[in-house]
């Protein structure tokens, strides 16, 4: 063996020393795993199956796939096709001593991503945004509690942030109120979709409001009148985001007259999100309705199908966000899609700026486009 091949060796086996230090969620650990069985050379060409993973390793089958995954994102592996085993793309020695030599100028950062709610940790945004802060240098991980199970409170979250130190905060889908108090502490925060819109600091989400256009227009067309979108309090108060606004100027534009009926709120917490849905439903149920979250589309269309409201058969539901699990959804989801990676890209310039010193709240819109699904019908007849 000569001494470069040891080097290589030697690098490789620290490379996995080094992420393991880091790693936190179970779909972390699961990639970590799997990684250095890849560089031990047990698996060549491809990677087995899921299901044999899930059972040898003894990790469900939701966890293996969000690792493979994290491997995808870090292009340690490459998917098959449908039906087809992951190749597997080993790196390169000049690659591996770049990851770990490039020491650079500026530091590293502990960066905390709280999410919107639990289990949003695995998607594969999530997943994705976790892999290419660490292929910046930076240590990011996933804090313990989502704003979800903080109750949308300020002072819980702000308790919570006290207990919890870190160079850098990303919030994913923060209220205006909590990424107010979040540009107030000495901190840096990235409010990563969300309502950062007028507040100070750094911020990106897509522009949904065109996609938003055109779902409107193809609803209207298939008969609907009574379409409205649930939002969160601080949308409308004290008074209505641009989002919000353009929602009602679209509907009048279709001929729809507008109220606060189109718009009903709830109160950040989330046993009032339900409650404002059976309040909802309960009088003049609407027949279509707009979710401005992946897992508040899941709550709310499992909610209404307890009582017996489905859609598309009684109500048209369309999703303000994408999601890679709507590809398995029977019927398919409406939606409104977007594409992470340059978010993901953005967040990882703006951490370079603060780790360099540099003062970086420029806030950053993306195109997005409505996406027809099975969600969505005919008006139901009453």
């Amino acid at each position: 063996m000569t001494i470069l091949n040891s080097f290589d060796n030697y690098l490789r086996l620290w490379s996995i020393v080094l992420m393991s230090f880091r790693i936190k969620s179970p779909a972390e650990q699961v990639a970590a795993h799997l990684e250095a069985e890849i560089l031990s050379g047990r698996w060549q060409e491809t990677m087995p199956g899921v299901i044999r993973l899930s059972s040898e390793i003894g990790v469900n089958r939701t966890t293996i796939q969000a690792g493979l995954r994290l491997l995808e994102a870090r292009g340690l592996l490459q998917p098959g096709g449908e039906k087809k085993r992951r190749r597997i793309v080993l790196p390169t020695s000049n690659d591996m001593r770049r990851m770990l030599l490039d020491n650079g100028s500026a530091r590293r950062l502990r960066v905390k991503i709280m999410t919107f709610s639990k289990g949003d940790e695995i998607s594969r945004d999530a997943l994705h945004l976790v892999q290419h802060l660490h292929m910046t240098r930076h240590d990011p991980e996933f804090a313990s509690r989502s704003l979800w199970s903080l109750g949308m409170d300020v002072r819980r979250v702000a308790r919570f942030v006290g207990k919890n130190p870190a160079d850098a905060w990303v919030v994913i889908a923060g209220s205006r109120e909590i990424l107010e108090w979040f540009a107030d502490q000495p901190t840096p925060c990235f409010g990563l979709l969300g309502g950062f819109r007028g507040v100070n600091l750094a911020g990106a989400k897509p522009d949904k409001i065109p996609a938003q256009r055109k779902a409107l227009q193809r609803l209207v067309a298939l008969g609907h009148r009574r379409i409205v979108k649930v939002v969160m309090n601080d949308r409308i108060y004290p008074e209505l985001g641009k989002a919000e606004q353009t929602f009602l100027d679209d509907l009048k534009s279709l001929g729809i007259p507008t109220s606060e009926y189109n718009l009903p709120a709830w109160g950040e917490h989330p046993a009032m999100f339900y409650k404002r849905l059976d309040s909802l439903f309960r009088h003049t149920p609407p027949t279509a309705v707009f979710l401005d979250a992946v897992s508040l589309f899941y709550a709310a269309r499992d909610h209404l199908a307890l009582q017996g409201i489905v859609a598309p058969r009684d109500v048209s539901l369309i999703c303000d966000d994408p999601d890679s699990s709507f590809e398995w959804m029977e019927p398919s989801v409406a939606h409104i899609h977007w594409s992470f990676q340059p978010i993901a890209r953005r967040v990882a310039q703006w951490l370079e700026n603060i780790a360099s010193g540099k003062d970086d709240r420029r806030q950053t819109l993306l195109r997005a486009k409505f996406v027809d699904g099975g969600t969505i019908g005919p008006m139901a007849k009453s």
